[in-house]
């Protein structure tokens, strides 16, 4: 059964390692037309929602410790099964492993739920633009991991022009038609902010980093968002 496994990578990272090991370890099962890329990257989505409330949400891990994570995989035609009672996590903090172990194995008990739910993102207002378009900053867990613009159009809707999220998984949204009801275009967002997990085009952490700068730079010239290196 084929294994995926980041290596000794900082927290920081993992997501981008987990997503370009599974990329390269399934090259020919996607030229083969096997499976599709977008297939990949969804499932790798999933698994990255979980390890983020492992390691983030639950252990606290800081970006800078180091992280080791194995899991075992079945590939199926159009599908990667991950095999979760395989997941091996490894944290090189001051963490006793039974501590690590119970995490996990709490996790793992709603670990479906986690994988294909709704992450719980907040919106914040940012600003507007010169040209009326509004931004918003995202949030998960009172931390900002993304950004939005939208324009209104009317008393009806406004129009998602582009997102960016980074965690738990780098994603972009585009071309989204968000429903006002007599609200503002900041309230209609949050009422809507599934869209970003529904609508969602799972990507490198590069491609979702430059949108989100970009977005930001709309209201805030100088904004630079935290670059993440990534150690072997």
């Amino acid at each position: 059964m084929p294994r995926l496994s980041s290596g000794l990578v900082i927290a920081g990272a993992y997501a981008y390692k987990i997503r370009r090991t599974a990329f390269a370890q399934l090259r020919n099962a996607v030229k083969e037309g096997t499976i599709r890329s977008g297939d990949v990257a969804y499932a790798v989505a999933q698994l990255n929602r979980l390890l983020y409330s492992i390691l983030v949400e639950s252990l606290r891990v800081d970006k800078g410790d180091v992280v080791r994570i194995v899991v075992d995989y079945e590939l199926t035609p159009g599908k990667i099964n991950w095999k979760l009672d395989t997941l091996k996590i490894e944290v090189f903090k001051r963490f006793p492993d039974e501590d690590v172990r119970k995490v996990v194995e709490s996790k793992l008990a709603i670990a479906e739920a986690i994988m294909t739910g709704i992450v719980e993102y907040s919106i914040e207002k940012i600003g507007e633009t010169d040209d009326g378009d509004v931004v918003l900053a995202v949030k998960l867990g009172g931390r900002e991991v993304g950004a939005a613009v939208l324009t209104p159009i009317n008393q009806e809707f406004a129009y998602l022009k582009r997102a960016a999220v980074m965690e738990p998984s780098p994603l972009i949204v585009e071309k989204q038609r968000i429903p006002l009801n007599g609200k503002t275009v900041e309230e209609a967002m949050k009422s809507s902010v599934s869209v970003l997990t529904t609508a969602a085009k799972y990507v490198g952490d590069e491609e979702a980093r430059r949108l989100y700068e970009s977005i930001k730079r709309r209201v805030i010239p100088t904004a630079v968002v935290e670059a993440v290196r990534e150690e072997e």
